[in-house]
């Protein structure tokens, strides 16, 4: 794919650089190698690396203070999904944030955006890639909370990123260097469906990285025999992006922050990726491609790498994005085995090896298991040898037992996952205590005889200091005062973190002032400097409760009438009018929020087979959720045809470009759109379609549910990773008539960008060439257990994976019909239309309460396994 502008060799504004900081080790690299801001997170909760250090809400200010001294910005994560009874902590840290002098706040939750703007309307939000901005349209929906940049999605390509850039004045910041998920961040489910441990609360246990096989079935064939089962073992374990040599195309593309991933790694890891992209982003900003020598780039992967890639930037690349073969650490390539004799391993290494590294051997393709160890000695030509640079075959040997020399085999690849050298230098660059990156300091001097030596200084930072000498100088008998003397003792700086720049000097006359006496000058001086930094600028705070403020909000539009629904102040006054749409011309449903008397039980198909049994069954209304969008036109034809309401889906992800797909399905005419991302939303309210926001659009509390009313869903289906107790608590305030409860669903674990069907079924880059396999092949992919998941890919060649077993919420329903909910669905996904109506039977029967919950789940067991 070709890039959105060619490098031109000219100069432009750097970009901020931004280093993660896990702990106050990790923050001291990022800001001593060159760091233009860090991002970390608290220990109080809600951020997305739980398991990360992080640091205790009372080292905030002074974390900032050190911060502002350095010139470096701080912003603070609260990038996770918020449940109601976590609103009131929320709070506290957003206050704790914005008194401390945090320069932004990342968040993902839009409940939790508009809390924020209401606390302190003057600190900037960033909008987390947790949230899943991926076009113009989607970044817009945000806007209005205060959003005042966004961090996009990985998946995007550089022309897909610089025409974001052009269609929204939002700053940008990009994903440089890294791991990589292969999920959209926000939209992975597999570790709570997996392990019951959310990403989208923090706690993500790498699902990904773990073993599957890949099984394809050619539905071409008659007898559904299983022809292609993949070797690789790492199929969701993707690269790591290292895209050092794209800054200067990201910096035409108008990006504004190159983010660097690794909250969870060492100081070490911090500081030698921070000043390796600090010279890759002043070379580009200056016109230059930063070059980097072969060993330089060496050292890079041996902080940390599974092997680098660009990731999505230049496109999708499906056949090397993933090597599936390891899902840890590799580091750098030593060569491949040659021999094994006895109980040393000949190799023909390509990079310098010595003793003490450790090693790594590349798993056997029966188990995909590694084993490494460290060298004990290195043989060469037949002599014991400390080190070997030349490429020349040597032998290694390693501590008894610490290798089964059985599983090594020729052609075996070897790598350097530890090198104590280059461990050492590292620490000694993390852990350095004086300051090696200083902050400028000009000063201004007036030293006239017969008066007060006066000193006026500034730094970039934005530090300042105005001290005199005590008494007026005297005329000096032999040593005046001179710029040299001033410079030489006032510039003695040594233990600080400052570093003389500038120096305007007045003298008049012969003055003099005794060294001794400008030593003490040059204290208090650092002192003032420190001091004036100490505090942050003041923000001005909403003087109450604002939970209780938004939440009373709520209640008072939850409780009106329709036609008579009061607006809700300070930038929710939409949230009125949008949630009764009228029967219009074009034929489109009346759909109303207000709950109907009856429980409605919509259903989710994805065939025509499932469309005509969930009719059939007596279904309150379908919704279509096709790949080929042919065939939703039949689907409305045969819900029309039997009075029953249908809706259509849209895609998860909406991308730069993708406004045609919503134009597809406005003219189909159906009776509603389930809303599957912001851009959605925007669109269809802005046609007076009915249109309900989908469970992607992660609402986790009432204050998120009522964003989402606001941007013109008339119902939201809440995010799986609520739970019941949540729920419950969500529905103190937020109105049940606006809900919808998704009662049974295969839970879509992962969903990417990464088709697996190009990648593994074909020899193509991308959908121009991969033949389409997808088209004519059933893909399932089992787990280290032994399930089988069925693999989907859309209409955009985006994969999804859905667990084998039904998720359902059978015991929650009575207590939902007593809190008022009236909005329940069920989503199909294999089930046959023998199936499909024991399934829509049992789920009816309960909510008419005629069978108890306890005994509705018991007739769903079988179904659960009956494939």
């Amino acid at each position: 794919m070709p890039v959105p502008t060619s490098f031109d060799g000219a100069s432009r504004k750097a970009p901020e650089l931004i280093a993660p900081a896990g702990d106050r080790e990790c923050a001291k690299a990022a800001v001593e190698n060159g760091a233009d801001g860090i991002y970390f997170g608290l220990q109080s909760g809600l951020n997305a690396r739980a398991r990360a250090a992080n640091f205790a809400p009372d080292e905030l200010p002074e974390l900032m203070t050190y911060l502002r001294r350095r010139g470096v910005k701080g912003y603070l994560t609260l990038n996770t999904l918020v449940f109601p009874e976590e609103l009131e902590a929320a709070e506290a840290s957003i206050r704790l944030a914005a008194a401390s002098g945090v320069d932004a706040i990342i968040i993902q939750d839009l409940g939790l955006l508009r809390l924020a703007h209401r606390i302190c309307p003057c600190l900037p939000l960033h909008a987390s890639t947790q949230m899943t901005l991926s076009s113009a349209e989607c970044i817009e929906q945000v806007v209005s909370s205060g959003v005042t940049r966004v961090v996009l999605p990985r998946e995007l390509s550089l022309a897909e990123i610089a025409r974001i850039r052009r269609q929204t004045a939002v700053e940008l910041e990009v994903f440089v260097h890294g791991a990589l998920c292969i999920g959209y961040s926000g939209q992975c489910l597999a570790s709570l469906a997996l392990g019951g441990r959310s990403g989208n609360r923090g706690q993500c246990a790498q699902a990904c990285r773990l073993k599957y096989e890949l099984i394809a079935t050619d539905c071409r064939r008659a007898n559904g025999v299983r022809d292609f089962v993949d070797e690789k073992k790492y199929i969701f374990s993707p690269c790591d992006l290292a895209a050092f040599d794209l800054l200067p195309e990201l910096i035409a593309a108008g990006v504004s922050a190159l983010k660097i991933e690794g909250r969870m790694k060492e100081a070490d890891y911090v500081a030698v990726v921070t000043r390796f992209y600090r010279r890759a982003v002043d070379e580009a900003a200056a016109g230059r491609r930063a070059e980097f020598s072969p060993a330089e780039i060496a050292e890079l992967e041996a902080a940390f790498s599974r092997g680098f890639s660009h990731g999505w930037l230049e496109g999708p690349r499906h056949q090397t994005l993933v090597a599936g073969e390891s899902s840890a650490k590799r580091g750098v390539l030593l060569g491949e085995v040659r021999d094994i004799r006895g109980d040393r391993v000949r190799i023909a290494p390509v990079s310098a090896v010595r003793r003490g590294m450790g090693v790594v051997f590349e798993g056997d393709r029966a188990t995909g298991d590694e084993q490494g160890g460290r060298i004990f000695e290195i043989f060469a030509k037949g002599r014991s040898v400390e080190e070997v640079i030349a490429p020349v075959d040597i032998e290694l040997a390693f501590r008894h037992d610490s290798l089964d020399f059985a599983r090594i085999a020729v052609g075996q690849k070897v790598w350097k996952t530890d090198d104590p050298r280059l461990a050492k230098k590292w620490r000694q660059i993390a852990r350095d205590k004086d300051a090696r990156r200083r902050v400028p300091l000009d000063l201004s001097i007036s030293a006239i005889a017969g008066k007060k030596l006066t000193i006026s200084g500034r730094t970039p930072t934005g530090a300042a200091c105005r001290l005199e000498s005590p008494q007026s100088l005297p005329e000096a008998q032999k040593h005046p005062l001179s710029e040299e003397t001033l410079r030489a003792q006032l510039g003695r700086l040594g233990g600080t973190i400052y570093e003389l720049r500038g120096l305007d000097v007045n003298i008049i006359g012969q003055p003099m002032l005794p060294f001794s006496e400008l030593g003490k000058l040059r204290r208090a001086m650092i002192a003032q400097l420190d001091a004036s930094l100490a505090r942050p600028a003041p923000r001005e705070l909403y003087p109450g409760s604002a939970v209780d403020f938004l939440r009373k909000k709520i209640k008072v539009i939850a409780g009106a009438t329709p036609g008579a629904m009061p607006t809700l102040a300070e930038g929710m006054s939409e949230t009125g009018d949008h949630l009764q749409h009228a029967h219009d011309e074009r034929g489109h449903g009346t759909v109303t929020p207000f709950a109907p008397n009856p429980p409605q039980l919509h259903v989710l198909c994805r065939s025509l087979e499932q469309i005509e049994a969930a009719v059939a069954a007596g279904a309150s209304g379908v919704i279509a959720d096709f790949r080929d969008v042919e065939c939703c036109a039949e689907a409305i034809r045969i819900a029309r045809k039997a009075g029953c309401e249908i809706w259509l889906a849209t895609l998860r992800i909406h991308r730069p470009g993708d406004a045609a797909a919503f134009a597809h399905l406005e003219r189909l005419r159906s009776d509603g759109i389930l809303g599957r991302n912001l851009a959605a939303l925007a669109y269809f309210h802005a046609k007076k379609i009915p249109v309900a926001a989908d469970f992607s659009l992660n609402a986790a509390n009432e204050l998120a549910v009522f964003e989402l009313l606001r941007l013109g869903a008339c119902r939201v289906a809440t995010a799986y990773d609520l739970r019941p107790q949540s729920l419950g608590k969500l529905l103190e305030t937020a109105p049940p008539h606006a809900l919808e409860l998704i009662l049974h669903a295969h839970v879509p674990m992962f969903h990417t960008a990464h088709c697996l069907f190009c990648a593994e079924l074909s020899t193509g880059r991308d959908a121009t060439d991969c033949g389409r396999p997808c088209r004519n092949h059933r893909v399932r992919v089992r787990d280290r257990l032994g399930v089988e998941h069925l693999l989907l890919a859309d209409a955009d060649c985006r994969n999804t994976l859905y667990h084998a077993i039904p998720q359902n919420a059978a015991e929650v329903v009575p207590e939902m019909l007593r809190s008022g909910v009236r909005r329940f669905r069920l989503e199909l996904l294999e089930e046959d239309a023998r199936q499909t109506r024991r399934l829509i039977e049992i789920y009816r029967e309960l909510l008419a309460d005629r069978v108890s919950a306890r005994d509705a789940a018991s007739q769903l067991k079988p179904l659960q396994h009956n494939r």
